[in-house]
């Protein structure tokens, strides 16, 4: 679920426990392998396989790992933000690698620091930032499969999008785009950024908030693109949201093309380097471009 719905036991609300540190990293991981974020039974989670290598590290006390937001299954991250409380006696700034040396290619740690006991990676965050990336090309690409919704159909008008898009700024119910099965109690959130633009064949949306809904933003693509490709109109698009209409927001995007981009706090927690823009782009020229052009010379035969 690309949510940031309350983490609400008791613990998760509380500081650390006496006699621990508590530590905040910067987290990557390729979500294809993974159930989402959040423990499951019978299917591997980040939290899990995170958590497992934090017991190596610290076998004192049980590992808790609180992310700033709940990542649906199949979903990435660039910069979640994480905390948990050890015991031992690792430096703050060594539990980057000592993590990375115990954790599988697909989870990588950025960074690493001390934080005060009272500092909660979900309840200290400001924002949240998401980006959802969709390939607009005619022909399959391997390289991008992973990280992208390929739409062929139709080429999406990304001007349209991009007032869609706009029109969602400021605090609003956004229950429309809110998956069934949400325990919260309503759907107001205050979205505080947004951005769509087209790089070739490549369309990517951010979406900046104070918090997501269960399914948000994945549904809330999904209405994108049928106003991309002509088939729900601007002022639909508008009463659909504006009305809580959510049994008319059907499709949601599929969870390879969004990825959890920053989490931003009061102050910088980690390096630039490390949080702010870690997920790069792809650069491709336009298709229809390529098809106009005259074919070039016979490339030399690779080794």
């Amino acid at each position: 679920m690309d949510s940031t719905l309350a983490q609400t036991s008791p613990t998760s609300r509380s500081q650390a426990a006496p006699g621990t540190r508590r530590i905040a990293i910067c987290l990557q991981y390729d979500g294809s392998a993974y159930c989402g974020w959040q423990r499951q039974p019978h299917h591997p989670s980040v939290q899990e396989t995170l958590e497992g290598a934090i017991a190596q590290l610290d076998p004192h006390r049980p590992a808790t790992a609180v992310a700033a937001g709940r990542t649906d299954s199949g979903v990435h991250a660039a910069g979640q933000v994480v905390h948990f409380d050890v015991a031992g006696p690792i430096p703050a700034q060594r539990w980057a690698p000592a993590l990375n040396g115990r954790l599988p290619a697909s989870i990588r740690v950025r960074a690493a620091r001390e934080v005060p006991a009272s500092w909660h990676a979900c309840f200290s965050a400001r924002y949240r930032r998401y980006r959802y990336t969709l390939y607009n090309g005619p022909i399959p690409n391997l390289f991008l499969s992973p990280w992208s919704w390929h739409r062929y159909q139709s080429r999406l008008d990304e001007g349209l999008m991009a007032a869609a898009l706009e029109d969602l700024l400021g605090e609003h119910d956004f229950s429309a785009f809110m998956r069934a099965g949400s325990s919260r109690a309503h759907g107001r959130t205050t979205v505080q950024a947004v951005e769509l633009e087209r790089q070739g064949d490549l369309v990517v949306a951010e979406i900046q908030a104070s918090g997501f809904l269960y399914g948000m933003v994945r549904l809330l693509i999904g209405q994108l693109v049928a106003v991309g490709e002509r088939r729900l109109s601007l002022a639909d698009f508008q009463r659909r949201w504006r009305s809580q209409a959510r049994s008319e927001v059907k499709e949601a995007a599929p969870p390879q093309g969004l990825c959890l981009l920053r989490v931003g706090y009061l102050e910088p927690l980690f390096p630039k380097a490390a949080w702010y823009a870690s997920q790069p782009r792809y650069l491709l020229g336009s298709s229809e471009s390529l098809e106009s052009s005259s074919p070039g010379p016979a490339e030399e035969p690779g080794p």
